[in-house]
């Protein structure tokens, strides 16, 4: 396939083709796609272009690896989050603790502080987890009326559900991923 006549071709689309054979010229496409982000991600946090450029470099395994084991149904959130969470271990990493001026410059655009960032990064990747583990149904219904704020009823015309199965559904994976996110997160404070 030529990847210049890929650029029509969805995320969405070279997802499944990549999840239905397996084939890594799919994910090349889309982490071509993403490579700026990806920079621009590693340079935000990182500070210096050598390190950007290698952490780019190692993000890109870490995904061929980590794509296999999860149904990544938004690759460009899916891998924004990636790469914020290996500057972040680099960080900490390089200096022990986050640098000041990462600090300060995060503060100064308005954002959270860097340990509810990190939290929240930390919960957003056990949710991504807890997701996967739930049933099909739960997480095909939980996915569209959360994360594609969809309704009852278009979600029960797009999946086929009853309404009743569709509530049913949404409550029971709220409560399943309610239970593994507990569990999961007390699990991580441990280790």
């Amino acid at each position: 396939m030529n990847v210049e006549r890929s650029d029509h071709i969805s995320d969405t689309t070279l997802l499944e083709n990549f999840y239905h054979d397996h084939n890594n010229q799919w994910l090349g496409i889309l982490l071509q796609r993403y490579t700026l982000m990806l920079l621009g991600v590693c340079m935000k946090y990182l500070k210096n272009e050598e390190d950007a450029k290698d952490s780019v470099q190692q993000i890109f395994l870490k995904v061929i690896i980590e794509i296999e084991k999860y149904k990544v149904d938004y690759f460009k959130s899916w891998l924004y989050m990636v790469a914020k969470n290996h500057c972040l271990m680099r960080l900490r990493e390089m200096h022990g603790k986050i640098p000041a001026e990462l600090h300060d410059s995060i503060q100064a655009a308005d954002e959270p502080n860097l340990q509810s960032k990190v939290a929240n990064e930390h919960i957003f990747g056990l949710m991504q987890e807890a997701l996967s583990d739930l049933n099909k149904e739960q997480q095909q219904c939980i996915t569209l009326f959360y994360l594609e704020k969809q309704s009852y009823h278009e979600i029960a015309q797009q999946t086929g559900f009853s309404l009743m199965q569709v509530k049913s559904h949404i409550q029971n994976g709220k409560r399943n991923l309610k239970t593994q996110l507990e569990h999961a997160y007390r699990k991580s404070l441990e280790g």
